[in-house]
């Protein structure tokens, strides 16, 4: 079993930046995919990025590719989410994800096993 908790949601101001944290613990040795997925109000829950065990290959949804950047610390059993030049659009619940093996997709929510509580995160304009 794998437990996800997520920190660092906060309410930002359009362009400032933002951390966001997961701490794994149970079987946080497996999570070879560890990723974070957004949900706004009233849309599907959006891939965001994904991370594989050694950090070495991350992948991001396009509309985040320059300003977010995953990272983790298996020392720590921790993976984050940079999020500079922050954008309005970018206001959602933020999910940390986590899959034993790499999965053949990783861009779904279906794709993955372990889920966060989520963090909000809001961007005001």
């Amino acid at each position: 079993q794998v437990q996800l908790v997520e920190s660092g949601g906060g309410l930002v101001q359009a362009g400032d930046s933002l951390r966001l944290s997961c701490a794994a613990s149970g079987r946080a040795f497996g999570t070879d995919a560890m990723g974070w997925f957004r949900q706004a109000p009233g849309k599907d829950r959006e891939f965001v990025a994904v991370i594989n065990w050694s950090g070495r290959t991350a992948y991001y949804r396009d509309s985040v590719k320059g300003r977010f950047t995953i990272s983790r610390d298996n020392a720590k059993n921790t993976v984050y989410l940079q999020m500079s030049k922050m954008k309005p659009e970018d206001t959602a619940v933020y999910y940390c994800a986590a899959e034993i093996g790499w999965p053949t997709y990783y861009s779904a929510p279906e794709d993955y096993h372990y889920w966060g509580q989520g963090t909000q995160v809001t961007v005001s304009s």
